[in-house]
């Protein structure tokens, strides 16, 4: 009597190996980036009290040269660690708000700028910096 034999032969379980290899060497680039998205997300939000205090002051004064840290209502600047996820936030002359990363989990100093403009006694937002050639923001 012959017994049959169950189970995978060698060559399908390389070949197994090599499938789970190609989906995480594609995943893993998305993941990290993911990843970096995410912790750019505390950055933006740190600058979200001084976008409020710029809007507020704007809509006080109805002049952006006035909206600068720490006067008519803006937050002082915001000064961290090197390493740490959000590295700082000031605002300009011109109520130009700049946020700036620091090194942690590999956000390499990237900046996050906000440029007001008024027009009609409202003020619209135009966001620039290195994190939008990084894909780090919209």
């Amino acid at each position: 009597m012959r017994r049959s034999q169950h189970g995978f032969t060698l060559m399908e379980l390389m070949v197994i190996i090599a499938i789970i290899g190609a989906l995480a060497a594609v995943a893993l680039p998305s993941y990290q980036s993911y990843l970096q998205k995410g912790a750019f997300t505390e950055v933006t939000l740190a600058s979200a009290p001084y976008k409020l205090g710029v809007e507020n002051c704007f809509a006080a004064t109805a002049d952006l040269a006035q909206c600068t840290a720490g006067a008519q209502g803006v937050p002082a600047a915001l000064t961290g660690a090197d390493d740490a996820v959000v590295k700082s936030v000031s605002v300009g002359d011109d109520g130009t708000i700049t946020a700036t990363a620091g090194t942690a989990k590999g956000l390499a100093n990237a900046t996050y700028i906000l440029t007001p403009a008024a027009t009609d006694g409202r003020l619209s937002w135009t966001v620039s910096g290195t994190c939008k050639d990084k894909g780090l923001c919209s």
